[in-house]
């Protein structure tokens, strides 16, 4: 396992959070290399003898040490903004395997995404085709382009990241697909690459992947009827992970279904993980400032906040919490685990049973997605330090950002009177 007691004391591989702590401070963000590793295999083998392509999901965890290690695997990135192409070169990635997706791209972004050479840019509007073939023919570069389909399939999660219903702002309507591929084949400085859909994330079941890719395959299958044929298909991501009780699929029983349909198609498969390759890998460590006891709810109130991990406040999202040192001097009670930040939904866990006091460390698992690269400065909070396990060894992989850092970019304005 990767987080694990030993001589009542939590691991991440073989050092102790502790260890880490003391070293580091708190809050701070604690990811395991062989996780990551882990993870990335399973995909690999579910894959094994399909042509296929595995695109990291950028925005789940775009920190360069975890980029270059999924770049070295030989991973493709899935990316939604110029930012995430910037990091991604930075770190080593391949530009010939990443694909662009995202609602609202930039000519600016659309510009460097061309003269980089990516493999895709995934379209999700009428007025998105017509932008990209105006920047191409001023470029005189051809566009490299797929549409990413709306499905209109029920991921059965949080309607926050649901992300493939017709009420949802991505991809383009089923309906209209056909249509769009058709003006897209017209145009010169287009070169239509590929179709792609992404129903939503944290998904838990089998049933919502293979009825989106049913319907995908099918509009491939008419558009190639139309002359249209395409190099890839693009199943997305989304696939989710064990945060609480959940009992999700396994990546080779998610990819099962699919993988069928396509047996006899020379398309190549292209898969977008996020949250299943970094979730499990990591944690967030936090300290204990104060144990505070009320008429309705008992308080934990730790150096970490919503604004280092956001999930539980935006999705009310659960957590596991451990103490990090087995204490024997501390008394077991309920408590919300709440950090400094003035709001009321600030929270990382409700209804917790633990024994701790002052002075005690927690560790908050399953924080390797959507933690770090969520957070924020509210509250003028510089950001966690974020540090990587490989067996005895640990890197520092960003280190916590100072109060001068939080004001490095303002200036105060010298006003002339008038």
């Amino acid at each position: 396992m990767v987080f694990h007691y030993r001589e009542g004391s939590l691991h991440i591989e073989q050092v102790p959070l502790e260890k880490i702590a003391r070293r580091f401070g708190t809050p701070c963000y604690v990811y395991s290399r062989a996780a990551i590793e882990h993870a990335y295999d399973e995909f690999e083998l579910a894959l094994k003898g399909r042509k296929s392509l595995i695109c990291y999901s950028v925005k789940a965890n775009p920190n360069l040490a975890v980029l270059a290690l999924m770049a070295q695997r030989g991973a493709g990135f899935d990316i939604v903004s110029g930012g995430e192409l910037r990091r991604v070169l930075a770190a080593g990635g391949d530009p010939r395997k990443v694909v662009f997706s995202g609602v609202g791209k930039t000519e600016a972004e659309i510009e460097s995404a061309l003269r980089a050479g990516i493999l895709s840019l995934n379209l999700e509007s009428e007025a998105e085709l017509e932008r990209v073939d105006r920047v191409a023919q001023r470029l005189r570069r051809r566009a490299p382009v797929a549409f990413r389909v709306n499905p209109d399939v029920d991921p059965g999660t949080h309607p926050y990241i649901s992300t493939g219903l017709k009420q949802n702002k991505f991809g383009v309507a089923y309906e209209d697909a056909e249509r769009l591929y058709r003006d897209a084949a017209r145009r010169k400085w287009i070169r239509l690459v590929g179709i792609g859909c992404h129903i939503g994330s944290q998904i838990t079941s089998i049933a919502p992947f293979v009825d989106a890719a049913g319907r995908l395959i099918a509009l491939t299958e008419r558009l190639a009827n139309a002359g249209i044929r395409l190099r890839h298909i693009d199943l997305g991501g989304g696939f989710g992970i064990r945060y609480s009780n959940e009992d999700p699929a396994t990546v080779a029983e998610f990819l099962d279904g699919t993988l069928g349909m396509l047996a006899d198609r020379s398309e190549v498969l292209i898969v977008d993980p996020g949250r299943a390759l970094v979730g499990n890998s990591g944690a967030l460590l936090a300290r204990v400032e104060y144990v505070k006891r009320g008429e309705a709810r008992n308080f934990l109130v730790v150096d970490a906040a919503m604004n280092d991990l956001l999930r539980p406040s935006l999705y009310d999202a659960w957590h596991e919490v451990r103490t990090v040192c087995e204490a024997p001097d501390a008394v077991e009670d309920c408590y919300d685990v709440v950090g400094p930040v003035c709001e009321s939904g600030d929270f990382l866990a409700h209804e917790r049973r633990l024994a701790a006091k002052t002075g005690d460390l927690l560790a908050i698992l399953s924080a390797g997605a959507y933690g770090m690269s969520m957070s924020s400065n509210y509250n003028s909070r510089p950001r966690a330090a974020e540090v990587m396990v490989s067996g005895r060894t640990v890197k520092l992989i960003r280190r916590r950002e100072t109060v001068r850092d939080l004001f490095a970019l303002e200036s105060i304005p010298r006003w002339k009177e008038d």
